[in-house]
């Protein structure tokens, strides 16, 4: 059964936090994307967290609508919201919809920040928003004291596609942790070239399986 737009408008006034939650979710199955976009943002301004995270979460596929409407909403969430969760989220939009307008505002939140989540958020995003700026960031983050920071920035690296970070990535294909040495395997795969791909010849005899499979896919890939 389609949902009444109607409803869902008059839910996500609702003072009962239940009925906005239901309602916010509920955008997600309106026929109309334009009314649903309008909805987005004004749930977006909810006092209720979850609510304002499952709103944000919705523009990557929402906010192509007005790009210009979406970059502010974002950024605002991004830089004000007293939720880390919300604003892990606006920094993943943000890279899905390669809002480069903003990336000034991920570095300086990335520095800023003590939240983990948000710097793993950040990291994650930035090989999808595809900025070349993003490169030092990313050079920055492989030192982080946070593994999953780290582990990010291997990946974003990989989708920078900068040759430079090849070199940076040598230290990595003999990390102690296998999923370090996957990532590595998959990041090289991607950026190619004579180096990538003979630190990749040595990484296909690899004692864990997933990590050797993963370099010998990634050569095959390179041809």
């Amino acid at each position: 059964m389609s949902v009444a737009p109607e409803t869902v408008k008059q839910m996500l006034s609702s003072e009962d936090l239940g009925e906005r939650l239901r309602a916010v979710n509920q955008i997600r199955e309106l026929e109309d994307t334009a009314l649903a976009f309008e909805l987005a943002q004004s749930a977006v301004q909810d006092p209720n967290a979850r609510v304002r995270y499952s709103a944000v979460s919705q523009m990557d596929t929402l906010g192509g609508q007005n790009l210009q409407v979406t970059l502010d909403l974002l950024r605002d969430r991004l830089k004000n919201d007293p939720e880390p969760d919300v604003q892990a989220a606006a920094a993943d939009c943000i890279g899905a919809l390669k809002l480069t307008e903003a990336y000034t505002d991920l570095e300086q939140l990335y520095h800023s920040t003590s939240e983990w989540l948000i710097k793993f958020s950040i990291v994650a995003t930035l090989g999808e928003l595809g900025d070349p700026r993003s490169f030092d960031l990313l050079q920055e983050a492989l030192n982080s004291d946070i593994d999953l920071v780290k582990t990010a920035a291997i990946s974003s690296l990989g989708d920078l596609k900068d040759a430079r970070a090849v070199e940076l990535l040598v230290p990595h294909v003999s990390n102690a942790d296998w999923q370090v040495r996957y990532r590595a395997a998959q990041a090289l795969g991607k950026l190619g070239g004579t180096q990538a791909q003979s630190i990749l010849k040595e990484m296909v005899n690899d004692e864990v399986e997933a990590v050797a499979q993963e370099a010998k896919t990634a050569l095959e890939q390179m041809g």
